[in-house]
């Protein structure tokens, strides 16, 4: 016969704490000396070949305030749409000096985070599908106990993004509008965009199972 399991009690969850920054981002937290620079805080070398660009926003939670110890990780493909990883065979063929890596924390202070790259090509999808350009970003911090994962698409890539099997299996065009980065005015050589991510609430962006 089966044992009754009511007198169990669920363990508490743990959720990321300060030890985060302190671990992945040590500048940011004021410990010095830990690595020359802090991991992914360089995407691309000055060598890289692309288009350059910059990616800005804030983390909102459910409340509509800012989120001010996230932590965010990106990963794209270089120009020509190959990833510096041994999962994709082109690998070889990857841009110089392109990491497609990168990690960054919200300030403290506004919430903000930032991000310099050059803007990704289109990538080879499902079924001999391709996708439109985007970047994945991945997000951390107290309260979240699993890394919510999300994608960065291009406003000026209409066609491209109307194609993309991802975005097609949103059906809710507002949904689909949360991954949709908008473009910024900027001085100088460049692009730039703004990308909010919204945890909970109204205009709660699209988070992806992983």
């Amino acid at each position: 016969m089966p044992q009754a399991l009511d007198r169990l009690k669920e363990t508490p969850s743990q959720t990321a704490g300060p030890y985060v920054h302190i671990g992945l981002v040590p500048s940011l937290a004021g410990v010095a000396g830990v690595y020359p620079a802090d991991p992914g805080d360089a995407i691309v070398a000055p060598e890289t070949p692309g288009e350059r660009i910059r990616i800005e926003g804030r983390i909102f939670d459910g409340d509509g305030g800012p989120v001010r110890d996230a932590l965010i990780e990106s990963w794209q493909a270089d120009a020509n749409g190959i990833y510096n990883a041994p999962l994709d065979p082109r690998q070889g063929r990857c841009a110089p000096g392109f990491f497609g890596w990168g990690r960054c924390a919200t300030d403290f202070a506004s919430g903000t985070f930032a991000f310099e790259t050059i803007k990704p090509g289109p990538v080879p999808g499902p079924r001999d599908s391709m996708m439109a350009p985007h970047i994945c970003l991945w997000i951390v911090a107290r309260g979240i106990n699993l890394g919510l994962s999300t994608r960065l698409y291009f406003p000026e890539e209409e066609a491209a993004n109307a194609a993309d099997p991802i975005l097609r299996r949103i059906e809710n065009p507002q949904r689909r509008r949360t991954l949709i980065a908008q473009a910024l005015e900027t001085e100088g050589d460049g692009r730039g965009y703004r990308f909010d991510i919204r945890l909970q609430g109204e205009g709660e962006t699209v988070f992806f199972a992983t």
